[in-house]
């Protein structure tokens, strides 16, 4: 059970630093155009490779630092910067209304969540 949750965690690890991370930083418009989100001035593109790149490779960062250590509140950490994002889309869809692709992602980072805490409280026990 332990494996299946660090396999788990590494997953996430790599999706939120490198598949998400890595493209807000290195790929800003690319990715905001699938979003929808128009990136058309420096700062605007600098804001999303520093907010958005730097949150994501952070998280992803706190994944691996957690596997690495076996001490869950690296997990913990990780945990709560996407429910933070999380809460953010929240508030997006009681504000700004409900579009199908936000819901699928808010799903998504609620599982995440709950997965890295989970695996923070497994690898307290361990």
């Amino acid at each position: 059970m332990l494996m299946t949750m660090k396999v788990v965690v590494g997953f996430i690890g790599l999706i939120l630093g490198v598949v998400l991370g890595l493209r807000w930083m290195f790929a800003p418009e690319s990715i905001g155009a699938e979003l929808g989100i128009t990136l058309g001035d420096i700062a605007a593109l600098s804001t999303a490779r520093a907010d958005l790149g730097g949150m994501f490779v952070g998280a992803g960062t706190l994944c691996a630092l957690g596997l690495r250590s076996g001490e869950g509140r690296w997990l913990q950490a990780a945990a709560i910067l996407i429910g933070a994002v999380a809460v953010g889309r929240a508030l997006g869809l009681v504000v700004d209304g409900y579009a199908p692709q936000m819901l699928i992602f808010l799903i998504v980072e609620v599982v995440m969540v709950a997965a890295l805490l989970a695996a923070a409280g497994r690898l307290a026990r361990a």
